[in-house]
Order: structure tokens, then C-alpha cells, then sequence
């Protein structure tokens, strides 16, 4: 868990101190599900403790790292940040003498194994799959994806990738100039910005929770079955916020997620990655005794994989300097 403070969020960590990690995403991801559960009386800490566990297997270098891992094991099982989640809590966090994992709770690791956004899908053998995820884990991936919408939009507006004139065009931006009171003409502070985030997250929490317990109540859904084994997901935004939010994340994508400065350390970030995995299947002794020591039950290919996905992005670039320049000591 700690190490996803040095864990791309959008940015890698060296670009500025102010922007996201994942460890900060994943704490506000986990302040808005709470308030999300608080809203519709439902399990507060079991919504949470799927919103902290969400992001657990999430390679160096953000979706970047996770495309080229996937990449290079396509012919060995493929790689999924969310199934590597399940796989960190399940299989390779040792706290107990008798078992392997964290000891959470069927709940947990299933609404981890059911998380759905634009950027997760999972294989939830095992866990009920003609089911529906619950309502608390339902509420972990609003939670993920009000998160991810506002305060990238946040990171955005600091690091000046998009300007104001382009904003004006979505309706987002537009309404969230009057639910603030912000006059056109009037120059954007500091204090405007965090103000437009703040409502942007509050509005986003309302609109979901208002939009869940109608669905709950046209539905008669009275009780978690009823919940996981109705025909959709019941959590979600409003009809009328929901183009809204679409046209928000095409934005984004557009504007920040291929920008040149972040397409610019995707390419480096995949060379990196590439460059270790090579490294390590060539010669496994090169992996530090105790990653070794899982050669003997588990296949090179995972082996590196496991070590790769849980370095953060300086522990990656350093051990690539450490593996390929001629003057870093080993």
C-alpha cells in the first residue's frame, strides 16, 4: 500500500510534488466511497476497504505500464492490474505463518475481483459471476471513477494542459460556473479552482446517491440478493449528469491522457519495462533471493511479472540504471 505513493496516477512522481500518486487517489477514492455508502445506509467499511484495495496491483508508470506488461505476457496469461490486485491481497503479501495473503473477507475480495470502470474489467471465477457486484462494490467504482474525473481534471488545470477557452465548451464546466457563483470575466484563482473541484466531487456524490436509492426503491430491491441479481448495476450517475460525465471523460482523453508530455513518458516508460522483463527472463539470478525463491512454484514469466508490476516508478528507473549504465554500481 505504501508504495503507491511513488506509483503513476497520471503524472511520474518527478514531474511535480503537487500531483496525484495513486496512494492519494486511491485515500480520496476512499473518502468519496465512504460518503457514497453513508448516504444510502449501507456497509461503510466493507465500501472502503474495496476502494483502499482497488488499486493494490497496479504496475509502475500507470495504464502505460500495465499495456506493455500484458503485452509481454500475452503468451503466459496476460496482465491485469485488477487481477493483480486480487492476486497481491490472495497470493503474495505474506503476514500469516499458515496462509498467503491479508485474511480479508469473501466480500472484499470479491467486490475487488467484480471492480468495474472505463479501465477495469475482471475474470470473476469463483466469486459468482452470474452475480452482480454489491452495492458497497458497485459504490467503490463510482467512487473510483468521481475520483479519477475530478481531480485529474484538477491535476490538468495545474499543470496548464488545457486552457479555460477550450473548457467552456463542456456542459460540466459550464455548470459548474453557476453552482459557484463564478461570473465570466472574473479571473480564475487558485481558490476558484479548488472550488470547482470541490463541487464537482460534492455534486457527483449527491447525484449518485440519489440516483441509486430511486433505482433501489423502482425496483423493490429490499436485499443484497436482489441487488446482485438484478439485470444492471444500480449505482451510477443520473440521465441528465451522465452525458455530462461522458463528455468530461472524452475531454480528458483528448486534451491530458494524450498530451505530448504524458504520450512522451508512456514511450519511455514501455522501453524501461520491456527492457527489465527482458533482463530478468534472460537471467532469473538476477532477481533478488527472496523473488527466486518463488521460481520454485510459480513460473519465470509470473515471477518477473509479480516483481515488475510491484516496483514503483523510481525503484523501476533505478534499477534500470543500475541493469544498463555502464557507471551505476550495481
Amino acid at each position: 500500500f505504501r508504495r503507491l505513493e511513488y506509483k503513476t496516477q497520471v503524472f511520474v512522481f518527478f514531474e511535480g510534488d503537487h500531483y496525484r500518486t495513486r496512494l492519494t487517489h486511491t485515500i480520496e477514492v476512499a473518502q468519496i466511497g465512504r460518503s457514497l455508502a453513508r448516504g444510502l445506509g449501507v456497509n461503510q467499511d466493507l465500501t472502503e476497504a474495496i476502494c483502499l484495495a482497488h488499486d493494490l496491483g497496479h504496475s509502475p508508470f500507470g495504464h502505460a505500464g500495465e499495456h506493455i506488461l500484458n503485452n509481454l505476457m500475452k503468451d503466459h496469461g496476460g496482465f491485469n492490474h485488477n487481477t493483480q490486485s486480487y492476486r497481491v491481497v490472495t497470493k503474495l503479501e505474506e503476514r500469516y505463518a499458515d496462509f498467503l495473503g491479508l485474511n480479508l473477507t469473501y466480500e472484499t475480495r470479491e467486490g475487488m475481483i467484480k471492480h468495474e470502470t472505463d479501465y477495469d474489467q475482471s475474470d470473476a471465477t469463483g466469486y459468482a459471476p452470474e452475480k452482480r457486484a454489491s452495492l458497497e462494490a458497485q459504490l467503490a467504482n463510482m467512487a473510483d471513477e468521481s475520483a479519477y474525473n475530478a481531480h485529474d481534471l484538477d491535476d490538468g488545470l495545474r499543470a496548464q494542459m488545457f486552457s479555460l477557452e477550450e473548457l467552456e465548451e463542456l456542459e460540466i464546466w459550464q455548470e459548474l460556473h453557476q453552482r459557484i457563483g463564478w461570473q465570466k470575466g472574473e479571473p480564475f484563482t487558485e481558490i476558484r479552482r479548488h472550488q470547482l473541484i470541490r463541487e464537482l466531487v460534492g455534486w457527483s456524490i449527491t447525484d449518485i446517491v440519489n440516483t441509486t436509492a430511486a433505482e433501489i426503491g423502482k425496483h423493490n430491491l429490499d436485499t443484497p440478493e436482489k441487488i446482485q441479481l438484478h439485470s444492471e448495476n444500480i449505482a451510477n450517475y443520473s440521465a441528465a449528469l451522465q452525458p455530462k460525465i461522458k463528455q468530461l471523460k472524452a475531454f480528458l482523453y483528448q486534451k491530458m491522457y494524450r498530451h505530448y508530455r504524458l504520450v512522451r513518458m508512456q514511450d519511455r516508460a514501455e522501453r524501461f519495462i520491456s527492457d527489465l522483463f527482458a533482463a530478468y527472463i534472460k537471467e532469473p539470478h538476477m532477481l533478488p533471493p527472496k523473488t527466486q525463491e518463488q521460481l520454485e512454484h510459480r513460473s519465470v514469466h509470473r515471477v518477473v511479472t509479480d516483481y515488475i508490476a510491484g516496483m514503483t516508478d523510481r525503484y523501476a528507473l533505478d534499477e534500470w540504471q543500475r541493469l544498463f549504465s555502464p557507471y551505476e554500481r550495481v
